[in-house]
């Protein structure tokens, strides 16, 4: 009683009204799987503008794949036109390596490619392998998207949709960014976030051609694997053992990733190779195109009376053939037809005519 004549009034917050006017957030925003503030800006369109879709370029990691789709939003679903994964560069050539910098650009420059031919666009976009580095940097930024004839077809243009991943400078999802530029699409963006960006004392932006295209070309992993060669070749052999089994060295890097850029562009529809392991670890060559029936034929009766046979004589008992069986029934079943037939029909006493004589 002292204690609380001290403590005084204390208002209580969360009472019977908090609780009843509580509102949940979305589904997932509680699963931390959506930013809706970005989301909102990303897909609002003009009202003038009728239902003209606003395209996303989603970039997506998992631990051993990436993902990039272009999308567009409705009422009440999303649309996705085009899609790219990075475990489907084994067909370009990429051996291993499929969630580093050089598969992120590769992935978004095959997905560039797909919506290319499915919409019949020209644009070619820039070839990174036949550029000078002197070249680089400016080709985004002077109108490059902007077709100089008139009546031809535009760009793809799309926004880049990030999700929830931290906007660093260097990150992979800015090397998917590059080649989807790279493989014809207009998404708005500055140079300042790619590897090798940094900003001085004066505050000015200083950009890297060679350190962009080291890291598209791979050549940050070639370094590193030079290094932990010298350093820990037991550390080499755990880290870089897909590498060294698949028989990708140092030096093999850069004409792996040029040759899977020029075959991306020839062909960005290749189909999946027999021999290539899909998600559940079987080619297709080896598939069975026959369909599996799950349903149990019905037994007639003479199956029945074989499957009986087998039980007896696997008990060690004697038995019959399945055929004697059958004599046997239809012997039984004659006999009854001619007993029924030697019997006199006997008539039933008519009570009502009786009645009435």
């Amino acid at each position: 009683g002292d204690f609380e004549s001290r403590m005084g009034f204390v208002k209580v917050i969360k009472n019977k009204a908090y609780f009843k006017r509580y509102q949940v957030k979305f589904k997932r925003r509680r699963e931390c799987k959506t930013d809706y503030y970005a989301r909102q800006r990303l897909i609002l369109q003009d009202k003038n503008k009728y239902k003209t879709p606003k395209y996303r370029f989603v970039v997506r990691f998992t631990n051993k794949d990436i993902v990039c789709q272009v999308f567009s939003s409705d009422l009440d679903h999303d649309v996705c036109l085009a899609s790219a994964y990075s475990h489907e560069l084994k067909r370009y050539g990429i051996k291993c390596g499929f969630s580093n910098y050089s598969a992120a650009y590769c992935t978004g420059l095959l997905l560039a490619r797909r919506v290319n031919s499915k919409y019949q666009l020209e644009y070619k976009g820039v070839e990174r392998a036949d550029l000078d580095v002197s070249e680089w940097g400016s080709e985004y930024y002077e109108g490059e998207f902007d077709m100089e004839e008139e009546g031809e077809k535009g760009a793809f243009c799309a926004l880049l949709d990030v999700g929830l991943r931290r906007t660093t400078t260097g990150a992979r999802l800015f090397g998917a960014l590059k080649g989807a530029c790279d493989g014809g699409l207009d998404i708005p963006h500055s140079n300042r976030r790619f590897p090798g960006s940094t900003v001085d004392d004066d505050g000015e932006l200083q950009t890297s051609t060679e350190t962009q295209r080291k890291y598209i070309f791979g050549g940050h992993v070639a370094d590193y694997m030079n290094k932990l060669k010298e350093e820990d070749e037991e550390d080499y052999k755990r880290q870089f053992g897909a590498y060294i089994k698949a028989g990708v060295s140092a030096e093999d890097l850069e004409d792996m990733y040029t040759a899977a850029h020029a075959g991306i562009r020839a062909d960005p529809f290749k189909k999946r190779d027999g021999t290539e392991l899909g998600r559940w670890k079987s080619g297709s060559a080896s598939r069975s195109k026959e369909k599996k029936s799950y349903k149990v034929a019905k037994k007639n009766r003479e199956d029945k009376a074989d499957d009986v046979r087998k039980k007896l004589l696997a008990m060690g008992k004697k038995s019959v053939s399945a055929m004697d069986w059958k004599e046997e029934d239809e012997e039984k079943e004659e006999a009854v037809e001619k007993k029924m037939d030697e019997e006199p029909a006997v008539e039933e006493d008519d009570d009502e005519d009786d009645d009435l004589l």
